[in-house]
This record gives C-alpha cells, sequence and structure tokens, in this order.
C-alpha cells in the first residue's frame, strides 16, 4: 500500500525531506481521554494489549487526534517473556510483576523455551498491527516495536523493576554463560517476532533498550550492544531504529550497527552526537518529556532551540523517552504544531 504521507521513512532511509517528522513514544494513551475511555471498559491493561480490534483503536487515536506523522503499535515489551514461559501481571501504579523469575540453568527450559510458533502465542499482535494497517489506509506508516534483550533479560531476573538491577548484574558476573544463554534465546525469539510484525504490515521496528544505561561501556558492549547488533543484522526488510537510553559511551559502537536511526534520550545533545555518528545514521529524539509542562509559549521556544541544534535532514522528531500520563494534550498538539510548522535550513 503506498504511503500518503512517508516522510518518517524518507527520514529513516536518509532521503530528502520537505519538514522534519514528528511523532512520540507512548503515543498510544496515557495522554487522551479517548485512550482512557477504552482502557476504563476493560478488565485491565493485559486485555487492551491482548484485544486486537481495541489494540488497534488506541493505536490510531494518537494519527487522529494529536497530528502524529506514525502510528506506534499498542502493545507492551514484556510480551516475549511471557510467550516464553515468564506470565506477567501489569499492577496498577507499580508496573510490571513477574511471580517467577529465572534463578538458574534449570529455570531456563521452564521459563525461556523458544520452541514455540511466535505467531500462535503472539498472534494478537499480529492481529492488531493488520487492522491498524488497514483502518489508516495509508495515511501514515505503521511502527512496531520489541524491547531489547538485555531490557528483557533485567524483567526476567528481577521480577520487576528496580533502582539498581543488581540481581541482573550480579548475574555477568557469577555466571556468564547462563546471562549468554537467556540473552541468545530472547534475541531469536525477538527476531521471529519483528519478523512477524513486518509481515502484518508494520512499516518500520523500533527495539527500546530501556535499561541500556545502567552498565558500564563494556558491559553493555558484551551483553547489550552484541544482541542489538544481531537484531539489526537479522532485520532487513524495513528501517530499523534502536533506542539505547543512557548508552552515551556506546554511541560510537552504535553507529556501526545495521541499524537506520538511533533514538537519543534527554541527556544526549543531537549536535555531539551528529559529530560522534556522522551523517550515516538518522538521529530521533529528544526534547525532555518533562518540558511539556511548561506554557505553551515555553513548549514552542523549547522546541525551536532543538530543532536549531539538527545540522542534517537526518532526523526524526520525538522525545528523549516517553510522554508522561499526566501531560495535557494540547501542549503535545503545541510540540508537534511547532515541528510542522519549522523550516528546515
Amino acid at each position: 500500500m503506498e504511503l500518503q504521507n512517508d516522510l518518517l521513512l524518507r527520514a529513516a532511509r536518509g532521503e530528502d525531506i520537505e519538514r522534519y517528522p514528528v511523532w512520540l513514544m507512548r503515543q498510544a494513551g496515557r495522554i487522551l481521554p479517548e485512550y482512557r475511555a477504552v482502557r476504563n471498559s476493560l478488565s485491565g491493561f493485559k486485555e487492551l494489549v491482548e484485544t486486537p480490534e481495541l489494540a488497534a483503536e488506541v493505536t490510531i487515536q494518537p494519527v487522529d487526534l494529536l497530528g502524529v506523522d506514525a502510528a506506534i503499535i499498542f502493545s507492551d515489551i514484556l510480551v516475549i517473556p511471557e510467550a516464553m514461559g515468564l506470565e506477567y501481571q501489569m499492577i496498577e501504579k507499580r508496573g510490571p510483576y513477574f511471580e517467577k523469575t529465572i534463578k538458574s540453568e534449570a529455570d531456563l527450559e521452564k521459563h525461556a523455551n523458544t520452541s514455540f510458533d511466535v505467531e500462535d502465542r503472539l498472534g494478537y499482535v499480529k492481529e492488531a498491527i493488520e487492522i491498524t494497517v488497514k483502518e489508516l489506509n495509508g495515511r501514515v506508516p505503521t511502527i512496531g516495536f520489541a524491547g531489547a534483550p538485555w531490557t528483557i533479560f533485567c524483567y526476567m531476573i528481577e521480577g520487576s523493576g528496580s533502582k539498581t538491577f543488581s540481581k541482573s548484574r550480579k548475574i555477568l558476573y557469577t555466571n556468564p554463560t547462563l546471562a549468554h544463554d537467556l540473552l541468545n534465546r530472547i534475541t531469536e525469539v525477538t527476531i521471529r517476532y519483528l519478523k512477524m510484525q513486518i509481515k502484518a504490515g508494520a512499516d518500520i521496528v523500533q527495539v527500546f533498550d530501556s535499561w541500556a544505561g545502567i552498565l558500564g561501556k563494556d558491559q553493555y558492549t558484551e551483553f547489550g550492544l552484541k544482541y542489538l547488533n544481531k537484531i539489526a543484522s537479522a532485520i532487513n526488510e524495513v528501517p530499523v531504529t534502536l533506542f539505547a537510553k543512557g548508552a552515551y559511551a556506546s554511541l560510537p559502537d552504535l553507529a556501526l550497527s545495521d541499524c537506520n536511526t538511533l533514538g537519543l534520550d534527554w541527556n544526549m545533545n543531537p549536535m555531539q552526537v551528529r559529530e560522534i555518528v556522522g551523517e550515516n545514521k538518522t538521529l530521533q529524539g529528544n526534547l525532555d518529556p518533562c518540558a511539556l509542562y511548561s506554557s505553551h509559549k515555553e513548549v514552542e521556544e523549547l522546541t525551536n532551540n532543538m530543532l536549531n541544534t539538527f545540522k542534517s535532514k537526518r532526523h526524526i522528531v520525538n522525545l528523549g523517552h516517553g510522554v508522561y500520563p499526566d501531560i495535557d494534550p494540547e501542549k503535545v498538539r503545541t510540540f508537534i504544531k511547532t515541528v510542522k510548522n519549522y523550516e528546515i535550513k
């Protein structure tokens, strides 16, 4: 299907663009009353993720209501460990929780299984993408995504989020063989999962390494980047974005990966990153999500200040992480409108 608005894909591929494309991480839901109306009609977050028609509906809402240049499928990174045999719950105001975790090699066979049909266990994501693509009817591209192996590893070891991730990091020192075995398993399933999303109609995919920044450079090279590279090298059907939050020291190495786009968190300076990675990668980001708590005038100024730091057309505008749920949607519209009105010099 030919896209009416393919700005995002052209920017990702380094082609000419007439303006910067813009979308937001976590745009599908959270800030929109229309999303909350759908969410509140269900028993919980997971029911929404696993109901393709409704997942597609909230995926498309930001396109209709905010005017973003892409739709990112409404799902969760933790569908992968669940498909592998480690069930999670999404607890209100606390986040994800795994009753069981990986503690030993024996646990791998029970809770980190790879011998299953991805379409069989995660077919609801495939169906949600298919419905989304059909309903969008070429208006904007659809983004598929997955969590990076290191980030998924952390959840499977810790059982929830953590301030220190000391259990996950401990294993890297005490049992690196187990760590690599689990990371390899997650990587294998993730590649199959992303290829399923592409087959369903995803035009571009993003891999989120939310906990990249908790490792030092050498450990991230060994236990993070190695597996991101495996995924990026295996996906050649559509453009690939890697978002390694906090991994500033690894940017020169990330620039050598097979991805098209590198996502920047809000602590990264786009001008400095451009100097590090050169012109052969598109950059994505990176306004501080908290900037959207400012007045409309300040949001406009801060957005323009960020845009003025871009030295290339190889840029996709986004926040430096996901939009927060209590941000006024009108401020988001101001952000998007400012990007759309900006003239590329």
